[in-house]
């Protein structure tokens, strides 16, 4: 039978939590602000804490109501931002069972039901402190009819009540509420702060933990004081004496830093092999692909850190042979390789966050890490270009361009040509450029193919704009020059350039001109009909016709021709004789 009258062990996160102003760590800003307004006696009706896990927000709070009800040893004591922590009701706050100091948790009860019950209350004296102290933990969990339920007494709540909330959401909180309250945020807390926090807890209890260790588990805490001292609890116990850097790393799942180093250094120079044998044996060492790549991701964010702030290699969780490895990669790696392996590292996490198996999707991560690291920058690839020997088709002279206003267009989708007597590398590459240019668009010798293009790529608003809209002044293949018609698009110019050169692979020039005397397509299509209506109104048998028929009207005109086309499409095909058994031989 266990012996019950031994007193229950305490974790290290409670047994260390902060009972004063003093104790609280990294807040210095607030600390300041709260001091001064006790010293004042300008305590607020209600605060709001906000900030990440383990920073210290309950607590606070916590301790801000010590200080408003705080009578001190001698009873007669008065607001202080030094609570005594031994009076009864310094004690009975601590310990969570002061009838007038009530915590709840929003995050399960959520409902208007839940704050009638402290609207109802309000109004009632304190039991035996000095405040009524409401702390509403994790505010941001009320439903908007409870925070608007909660609207007129927080504005105006009766002189002996205080609300204390807290919450890591402060986007949640309505601003109505915050209006009403004095927020203080809390903030990270520093890992030089958290590296003495630690240490100190250590000495207190008696253990021997290295420097490199705590430095890890002030990296992995993430600023959170609470994580911190969690981490320290369970190092302690998993070390069993003096806590190593490995033991914590082992505990953490980590893979050794120096290790992830030397993983970046192979993929860096292309290593696949390499990199992938090293993964794997950091992986049977045990630890986390995804913890590996995530160290990855860390060394590349904080190599391009260091690259352009060299002070940010003064990090205290960051060991001298780290530090002086990240500022010999921060000199030498350029930062487009930098920035290229933090893309490829993101996705690569989320690829091994949904594989089915964590190990093969980190190992091709990895090989197309290395892969891509042996590939030229487009510097390079420009330079390489640049110095290499023209193909002999390309190093004959070029045609000359053909006279006319078409000139400017056909040489314009390559870049300028070197000028008569210079030579280089890139005149291969120009002529070689201009000749398919001007093969693109010898497809199009006349204006009627521009507008049979239109037609087969069924661009029917760009087609009746162009037959109605355009008066054609000149054209050459590659260069349209038209007047609009009043009616026309004031963009029409633009869009049937750039139509012509997403559809051709090649550069049009389509420029307006202020007069053109030619017609439309739709205008001389309409005069033809016209002249052929004239004609055939002044033949003699159609105007005995309308003579005799008033109302009548010509409808659709045929030549003679298009008579004689229907004639031939119509006509049976000739059948030739069949043999007939029975006819006589």
């Amino acid at each position: 039978m266990s012996d019950t009258s031994k007193p229950a062990y305490q974790v290290l996160a409670r047994k260390y939590r902060p009972e004063t102003f003093t104790d609280l760590v990294g807040q210095d800003a607030m600390v300041r602000t709260l001091r001064n307004a006790f010293e004042a006696d300008r305590i607020a009706q209600a605060f709001i804490m906000t900030g990440i896990r383990g920073t210290g927000k309950t607590t606070t709070a916590r301790i801000i109501a010590k200080g408003m009800n705080c009578i001190g040893t001698d009873g007669t004591g008065g607001p202080t931002t030094q609570p005594c922590g031994a009076c009864e009701h310094c004690t009975a706050i601590m310990e969570g069972r002061h009838v007038d100091v009530m915590e709840m948790d929003a995050a399960s009860n959520t409902g208007v039901a839940n704050i009638r019950e402290i609207i109802d209350s309000v109004h009632y004296r304190a039991a035996s402190a000095r405040y009524k102290v409401y702390i509403i933990d994790e505010v941001h969990m009320l439903s908007t009819g409870a925070f608007n339920a909660l609207l007129k007494t927080l504005e105006e709540p009766p002189a002996h009540v205080k609300f204390i909330f807290a919450t890591t959401e402060i986007r949640k909180v309505p601003v109505t509420v915050l209006s009403r309250c004095q927020r203080f945020d809390l903030r990270r807390i520093e890992p030089e702060a958290m590296i003495a926090l630690m240490r100190r807890i250590a000495a207190a209890e008696g253990a021997e933990i290295t420097d490199e260790a705590l430095a890890l588990i002030a990296r992995a805490a993430e600023g959170s004081a609470r994580d911190a001292t969690s981490l320290l609890d369970q190092a302690i116990s998993h070390g069993a004496g003096e806590t190593t850097a490995d033991q914590v790393r082992a505990m953490l799942g980590l893979a050794d830093r120096g290790r992830v180093l030397d993983l970046f250094d192979m993929i860096l120079k292309g290593e696949a092999a390499a990199a992938l044998t090293e993964l794997s044996g950091q992986y049977a060492e045990g630890a986390d692909p995804m913890a590996v790549l995530r160290d990855l991701a860390e060394i590349t964010h904080w190599v391009s850190v260091v690259k352009i702030t060299p002070e940010a290699a003064e990090d205290p969780t960051v060991s001298p042979d780290e530090r002086a490895r990240g500022l010999a990669m921060a000199d030498t790696l350029p930062m487009r390789v930098l920035t290229r392996m933090w893309q490829m590292l993101l996705k690569a996490l989320d690829e091994v966050a949904t594989a089915p198996n964590a190990m093969m999707a980190a190992e091709m991560a990895i090989i197309r890490l290395t892969h891509v690291a042996d590939l030229p920058s487009p510097e390079e690839l420009l330079r390489k270009l640049n110095n290499s020997t023209p193909a002999p088709a390309a190093s004959t002279a070029a045609p000359s361009s053909p006279s006319g206003p078409g000139t400017r267009a056909s040489a314009s989708p390559a870049p300028t040509a070197p000028q008569a007597g210079s030579t280089g590398p890139v005149t291969g590459a120009v002529t070689a450029l201009a000749r398919n240019a001007q093969t693109a668009l010898a497809q199009y010798p006349t204006f009627e193919h521009v507008t049979d293009l239109i037609r087969t790529r069924r661009d029917v608003k760009l087609l009746v704009e162009v037959e109605t809209c355009l008066r054609l002044s000149s054209y050459s293949p590659g260069r349209i020059e038209f007047a609009p018609t009043e009616d026309a698009p004031t963009d029409l110019a633009q869009r049937l350039g750039q139509r012509l050169q997403d559809w051709t692979s090649s550069r049009w020039v389509v420029t307006v001109v202020s007069d053109a005397k030619q017609d439309t397509i739709a205008e001389t299509r309409d005069a033809a009909e016209t002249s052929l209506r004239a004609q055939a109104a002044a033949h003699p048998l159609v105007q005995a016709v309308l003579l005799k028929f008033p109302k009548a009207q010509i409808t659709a005109i045929r030549t003679p021709d298009q008579i004689a086309a229907a004639a031939v499409e119509e006509a049976l095909p000739e059948v030739e004789d069949e043999w007939d058994p029975f006819e006589d031989s």
